[in-house]
């Protein structure tokens, strides 16, 4: 069953799950104390003019006027080929809309921002019919009808974002055509009128694809220098350069939240008490994943408030300051999370797209044909969800000292960084419990 991705149960790591906790937390504190020895100004933003280049052909490839129309059209024809069988294939388990929308297009966006950058503000088909409006109207793209409000902010994102993540851990019936087309089409008639009226920026704040892909994306090796000229960099350095902004902190919350919602929603337990409730599975599926959300937002909360106490210079901003150091965290955690669910059901849902009508031709072959897990093993996937959510953590302890060198007195920076040691701490613990408690 497509939504049905738990990761496995505890038993399936390779040591004891108190082990893997023991050896997390040590990892967090030694980072901390590592970094508070070593680390003693602020080195991360910005890419130095001394940066390694890519190869003079990829990067004038990269930087040529016809690579970002490539990439558009490209958009075009994946979104033209998907409406192919979310409009006209039958409402089946073998039509792949399910499978495109929810796996290869959430999940695989993880990996290839990780890669490449933010993919998806290329890739948006709605942007490029957006441009292609404009254009034909003798319009300026970049200008609606009126200015985009700053005090807006990211919280177009953050709501278009638990839009979808409701839609895909709580919304009955949601793997079936009617509700998908029902979401997409009302979503697409948002995300195009904000357009207008608020010009082609209105996307890089209002549409949570591209507010999904830009965050992750901040992570990729490859970036650009001052002169615009495309480098290697080090990935902390574009989480860094994120500025803080009105619903920043939701957002990234939101992303880490849901996440962990969706771990505690294939729990035994969980699942137990909603089907002994007489209340309906959608309403204690909101009440929960609401309630997750605002602990991971309530958790935050109290330990920035915390830092800029014991800092004594914030003013009441840390929890904005601080919300990139949230991304590494949800990074890995989606890594670690959709692993499985990538590796397997992508192979289903490539080789359904092969006849996305389901009359019976398809040229990829059936889908009854053997996956192929690539070697690996039950312990490999819980050694690899283990890393990359201890990974995660130790990257957004980076951050967070970086930034509180940057804005606390040095005497006050690292005990300001006290309350968000154990912030991490708890969601490393809170993360590994939730993933192997299935």
């Amino acid at each position: 069953m497509l939504l049905a991705h738990g990761v496995g149960g505890r038993q399936d790591l390779p040591i004891p799950l108190a082990a893997a906790l023991t050896g997390a937390v040590l990892a967090l504190l030694l980072s901390f104390v590592a970094l508070g020895l070593l680390w003693k100004e602020p080195r991360l933003g910005g890419v130095p003019e001394t940066a390694r280049t890519l190869p003079r052909r990829l990067g004038g490839l990269v930087s040529g006027p016809g690579w970002a129309w490539t990439w558009r059209i490209t958009g075009l024809v994946m979104a033209a080929y998907f409406c192919v069988g979310l409009l006209f294939g039958p409402d089946d388990p073998a039509n792949p809309t399910a499978g495109t929308f929810y796996v290869l297009f959430w999940v695989g966006l993880v990996p290839l921002s990780l890669l490449f950058g933010p993919v998806w503000r290329t890739l948006n088909p709605l942007r490029t019919v957006h441009l292609l409006g404009s254009r034909a109207f003798r319009r300026d793209e970049e200008k609606g009808l009126r200015p985009l409000p700053p005090w807006l902010g990211h919280w177009p994102a953050a709501v278009g974002l638990f839009g979808f993540v409701w839609l895909e851990l709580v919304a009955p019936e949601r793997a079936t055509l009617p509700v998908i087309r029902t979401w997409l089409a009302v979503y697409c008639l948002a995300m195009l009128a904000g357009a207008v009226v608020f010009g082609s920026q209105w996307f890089d704040r209002g549409d949570a694809f591209e507010a999904y892909s830009g965050l992750i994306g901040r992570l990729s090796p490859v970036g650009l220098r001052r002169d615009g000229v495309l480098c290697w960099r080090n990935p902390l350095d574009g989480m860094a350069e994120l500025r803080p902004a009105p619903g920043l902190t939701v957002l990234v919350v939101v992303l880490l939240g849901s996440t962990m919602y969706d771990s505690l929603s294939g729990s035994a337990d969980w699942v137990v008490f909603v089907q002994e409730s007489s209340w309906p599975a959608p309403v204690w599926g909101t009440i929960g994943l609401l309630t997750v959300i605002g602990l991971v937002l309530a958790a935050f909360t109290a330990a920035t408030g915390l830092a800029d106490t014991w800092g004594a210079v914030m003013k009441g901003s840390a929890v904005v300051e601080f919300a990139p150091a949230v991304v590494p965290i949800a990074a890995g955690y989606l890594i670690a999370h959709y692993f499985t669910l990538l590796l397997f059901e992508g192979q289903r849902t490539i080789v359904r797209l092969g006849d996305p009508l389901v009359t019976g031709t398809n040229p990829l072959g059936g889908t009854d044909r053997p996956l192929n897990g690539l070697g690996t093993t039950p312990a490999s996937i819980a050694m690899l969800q283990v890393t990359v959510i201890v990974l995660g953590h130790v990257l957004g302890t980076v951050l967070a000292h970086d930034r509180a060198l940057a804005l606390f007195p040095r005497r006050g920076a690292v005990l300001g960084q006290t309350p968000l040691l154990g912030l991490m701490t708890a969601y490393t613990s809170a993360g590994l419990f939730l993933l192997f408690a299935a």
